[in-house]
């Protein structure tokens, strides 16, 4: 007996010590992950480089009162079918203004398209390289003055700030590109590699009338093009939680839609005898079976996963150790992910009610009940997916449900180090914005023009030059919109530097040791 009771000591000795040799492994393996094997995602080619483009006093002055010029265009689009028109024709005559050298070049040529967008072709010198393209649009939302400390077409400059609907979103691209491209040919620079420039008039309300067409008209040319680069994230300062330093964001891909109408039809009656469930009843708890089943939660399975591990190094402890082993950590980190709404945005389809009509009088049953959900879906479903697990959620034949709209997410572009766009936004960045280390893919949850042109090419950036901070966001769409001086002036150098950079042929070799850089 008490051999028994020995041997049954020693076996649970043998188990304790083998728990503590599996834990120090794991312990050793996490710390080897986040301390030793922490390669950034896209080798270095560049190292980075003392200055960019010196703007003369005149010039800095030049293109800021170009910018404030087209904020004061209420270039408004409401809806496909309700547009400031007028405004959009007076913003084409303005860039003819303002920009001379871009619309007298003998090597651009300019076509309105779609009657208010505008496409540029720069032609470069040798034709052999492949073409790549900038796309921006003018059109804004519409951006009532109540709650506004300035007008919000008045362009106001305040304490170092340009105050205006269309300063972040995006007239600051559509301007900043010509102007970028108006101080290149007054230094009589003549790009080798040739470029297009577009600027959409209706991109908030989907797109079709300017890029689609644009789009189109370039697929019939035949062309392909290397890349292209749009609107879509930026430099976030201070915005990713744990990481000190500024970090550019370059969207790869962008969220699909679709939007869906439910209605519940009833017999009216009157509310002095009520029955047991009215229309407006109905509809309203299938609005809330969505909202309190979100769609599932699918971290790991798009790009979201990819800028974790690329940020993994620039994270703060503990957090750095949590990020290099997301093969172990990941379900934690995908639940502590879906507790904000900006970030439970990147790992899943969002479900948002956004329209709900019902109801002619206070005392009469409704005939009906109405309500609008946009989804925005996740890069790793699609729109036909969704929308059979809506109807399971609602669960209830007596709601009917129409699509309004739908398209599934962009194809996620290439990231690795054989891509010639990845890089030349990585240099171009590291050349502009010295406070910049990291240089990461990520997702673009809203949608943008660029969506239209995936015939064209494959490697698809959403991008805007800009640092970014937490009080910036909501002014996007939102109350007092702006944009500091600085900010655009750097916005241009980095247009000036990127088509400059685009000349060249060939990638580098990659730097063995991007810590040297």
């Amino acid at each position: 007996m008490a051999g028994g009771s020995g041997r049954r000591r020693v076996a649970a000795w043998a188990a304790g010590l083998g728990l503590c040799a599996a834990l120090l492994a794991l312990l050793a393996a996490v710390l080897l992950r986040a301390y030793v094997l922490r390669a950034p995602a896209i080798p270095r080619l560049w190292a980075r480089r003392g200055g960019t483009a010196a703007f003369s006093a005149g010039e800095r002055l030049e293109l800021k009162e170009a910018l404030r010029g087209a904020i004061k265009i209420p270039t408004v689009s409401v809806s496909p079918e309700d547009l400031n028109t007028t405004a959009m024709a007076e913003f084409g005559n303005y860039i003819r203004e303002v920009f001379p050298a871009v619309f007298s070049s003998k090597f651009i040529q300019h076509e309105i398209v779609g009657k208010y967008s505008h496409l540029f072709t720069v032609q470069g010198s040798n034709p052999e390289m492949m073409p790549y393209m900038l796309l921006a649009h003018m059109d804004v939302v519409p951006a009532p003055p109540e709650g506004w400390d300035f007008p919000p077409f008045s362009a106001a400059e305040h304490e170092g700030f340009i105050y205006g609907r269309g300063t972040l979103d995006n007239k600051n691209s559509a301007i900043g590109i010509l102007q970028a491209l108006e101080f290149l040919l007054r230094r009589n620079y003549r790009p080798r590699r040739s470029f297009y420039v577009g600027i959409g008039h209706d991109e908030e309300v989907f797109g079709q009338k300017g890029a689609m067409k644009i789009a189109a008209l370039l697929e019939a040319r035949g062309v392909k093009l290397s890349f292209l680069l749009d609107e879509g994230s930026a430099i976030l300062d201070g915005i990713i939680a744990g990481v000190k330093k500024p970090v550019a964001v370059i969207a790869i891909t962008e969220k699909g839609s679709i939007t869906l109408n439910f209605t519940v039809e009833k017999e009216p009656g009157h509310s002095s005898f009520p029955p047991t469930e009215t229309s407006i009843g109905i509809l309203a708890a299938a609005m809330s079976r969505l909202e309190q089943n979100p769609l599932r939660n699918l971290f790991g399975h798009g790009p979201e996963l990819m800028t974790m591990e690329h940020l993994a190094s620039e994270f703060r402890f503990p957090l750095n150790l949590i990020m290099s082993n997301l093969w172990l950590f990941s379900p934690i980190v995908s639940r502590v992910l879906a507790w904000k709404p900006s970030t439970n945005a990147l790992i899943r389809t969002t479900t948002a009610v956004t329209m709900f009509n019902a109801g002619i009088k206070i005392n009469v049953i409704p005939s009906s009940a109405k309500a609008t959900v946009n989804f925005r879906i996740h890069s790793a479903e699609k729109a036909t997916e969704v929308l059979e697990m809506v109807k399971n959620t609602v669960a209830d034949d007596r709601v009917k449900i129409d699509v309004v709209e739908a398209f599934d997410p962009l194809p996620i572009s290439p990231w690795d180090d054989q891509t010639f766009a990845v890089h030349i936004l990585q240099r171009t960045i590291l050349d502009t914005f010295p406070d910049v280390d990291s240089v990461v893919p990520g997702t673009c949850i809203g949608n943008t023009d660029s969506r239209h042109f995936t015939n064209v090419t494959n490697a698809i950036y959403r991008f805007n030059p800009l640092l970014l901070k937490s009080d910036d966001l909501p002014r996007i769409h939102g109350l007092n919109e702006r944009i500091s001086v600085e900010n655009y002036e750097k916005q241009i150098k980095f247009l000036f530097q990127l088509i400059k950079n685009c000349d060249i042929d060939e990638l580098p070799e990659p730097h063995t040791n991007s810590h040297e850089l």
